[in-house]
């Protein structure tokens, strides 16, 4: 069982960033845009970088076509 996080997601940013905002709460600037599905597949990059856990352990749990996403983190 994975850690759930709330991700709100600003697509086709001019750099990739992450911010807590709160215990589970993060925005994520992502440099793609929401095309297509590349704002999502960035989005997994860029946590999973941020938490050092591979991608396939990151998953879209909620809003997949939304900006405002919860997510499951597998440690």
């Amino acid at each position: 069982m994975g850690v759930f996080i709330r991700v709100h997601v600003t697509p086709n940013a001019k750099e990739a960033t992450v911010v807590k905002v709160g215990e589970a709460d993060f925005e994520v600037r992502v440099d793609e845009p929401a095309v297509g599905g590349r704002a999502n597949k960035r989005l997994l990059e860029i946590l999973s970088e941020h938490f050092r856990v591979p991608k396939s352990r990151i998953s879209v749990v909620r809003g997949a076509r939304s900006r405002d996403k919860v997510l499951e983190v597998v440690p």
